[in-house]
């Protein structure tokens, strides 16, 4: 039941982070499918592991999450730079990450936090036995 629900959530994660790429870029990835799962995953078990962490940290936390997560994933996937390309954002990385999206991934990261934690609840209430 437990990879069920982490797979549910995976799956959840990378569709909702294709949709927003599809939103405001018109056009995605499938490797962003898999770094956006993975966000979510790490992201939500924040729930867990630091639940006395302020909300604002925890935002901060997860945003340094993603931002590490799209730099594994831009060493892996973006040498061209297909599929993003921050090389022309002030203090980028290797045109891979940059601070300006640190600080737009603090937002999305209390969104998944709040729809994580949602979700893992209504989960948990659906398949428990009676």
């Amino acid at each position: 039941m437990k990879i069920w629900k982490m797979c549910m959530l995976f799956y959840t994660g990378g569709a909702t982070y294709l949709t927003i790429e599809l939103l405001f870029r018109g056009r995605s990835y499938g490797s962003m499918f898999l770094a956006g799962g993975l966000c979510f995953l790490l992201i939500g078990q924040m729930n867990h592991v630091s639940p006395r962490l302020p909300l604002i940290l925890r935002g901060i936390a997860g945003s340094l999450i993603v931002t590490m997560v799209e730099f594994g994933a831009g060493l892996l996937v973006n040498r061209e730079y297909a599929v993003w390309d921050y090389r022309d954002q002030p203090g980028n990385l290797m045109g891979q990450i940059c601070p300006l999206f640190t600080a737009f991934w603090i937002p999305l990261s209390l969104l998944a936090i709040f729809l994580y934690g949602l979700l893992e609840t209504h989960m948990e209430t659906k398949l428990s036995p009676a």
